[in-house]
């Protein structure tokens, strides 16, 4: 039997995250649960992260160094590695708010039905200022079991897991680029019991590094590849190389700028009404692309009176 095995593994990877990764690791390391290694699989950054991660004198972080593959095999590896039976996943440039071990560990032991526990989370900008409370689309199980597949039940870095339910399932699959969690919940959903606490027990950090910040500004075909995988719960090896081929084409340092501005313009004006920021982010997506007309016409939408945005919100959404 393993000595000083740690109740809880907490898996990160971690790309190009300097500029983030210290606070994300902090945030763990003041944990009031104790007893976890703290997993970082640097995905072949190219930065200062492993510098930074080697600043900290720890014996409970382990780091991880692979070539550069992505976030799915990233985590594949970490779970490859991972000591403990249950996994929290967790990004490098987010913030774990500081009972988030506990609660979700003590609630997994309290009830070992469930196989994944989520949370709200609270999300914030690039610089760490508050944009919005996200709640998920269900909290009991009975909720997220009667979800359709176009939702996706949990926000990944607030995930609380049996290691043993994801390796079962399969872990997740690489040619499911930017939903590969979403996919391994389809195939999980029914196995097992599955929760999601109301209150916000990470701070998830928007920035234009992000892959994955808004679907929209992808073309259709990437959304029907998506969810036509998400349906089946499966995906061929060349509808991966199909998305593959769409990122390497629109994932470009000015699509991504646009889209994370475009995404905090919305924020703040359906979400957390403040039209005066709205406007302030749309203008830095009009620098991006003078052509977005979505963009103009929210920025007529933030004159409006906010009760007779949020009708319209309710209506559309």
């Amino acid at each position: 039997m393993e000595t000083n095995k740690p109740e809880i593994t907490v898996l990160m990877p971690a790309y190009n995250a300097a500029r983030y990764i210290a606070e994300a690791i902090e945030s763990v390391l003041r944990q009031t649960f104790q007893n976890f290694e703290l997993l970082i699989v640097n995905d072949g950054s190219t930065d200062a992260t492993v510098n930074v991660i080697q600043s900290f004198n720890d014996p409970r972080i382990v780091l991880i160094n692979r070539n550069n593959g992505g976030v799915a095999k990233a985590l594949n590896t970490g779970l490859e590695y991972a000591r403990a039976d249950y996994i929290a996943r967790f990004d490098a440039d987010d913030i774990c708010h500081p009972k988030r071990l506990e609660l979700q560990y003590d609630f997994m032991i309290s009830n070992p039905e469930y196989h994944i526990l989520g949370s709200a989370a609270d999300y914030m900008d690039m610089r760490g200022n508050y944009v919005f409370n996200y709640q998920p689309p269900g909290h009991s199980d009975d909720q997220l079991q009667q979800l359709d597949y176009m939702h996706c039940p949990f926000i990944h870095s607030t995930v609380f897991y049996k290691k043993a339910s994801i390796v079962n399932a399969g872990v997740y699959n690489p040619d499911a680029l930017g939903f590969e969690d979403h996919l391994l919940w389809r195939r999980i959903l029914k196995k097992g019991k599955v929760f999601n606490f109301s209150q916000s027990l990470i701070n998830v950090r928007l920035n234009p590094e992000s892959v994955t910040i808004d679907e929209k500004w992808c073309p259709r075909e990437f959304r029907q590849i998506k969810y036509t995988a998400l349906q089946k719960m499966c995906i061929s090896e060349e509808q991966g190389n199909e998305l593959y081929r769409i990122a390497h084409e629109q994932y470009r340092p000015e699509v991504k700028e646009g889209a994370y501005y475009a995404l905090l313009a919305k924020k703040f004006l359906w979400n957390n009404h403040q039209p005066i920021k709205a406007r302030e982010n749309l203008k830095e997506v009009l620098q991006v692309n003078r052509f977005d007309w979505k963009s103009y016409g929210l920025f007529v939408l933030s004159f409006l009176p906010a009760s007779i945005l949020l009708k319209l919100y309710n209506t559309v959404k």
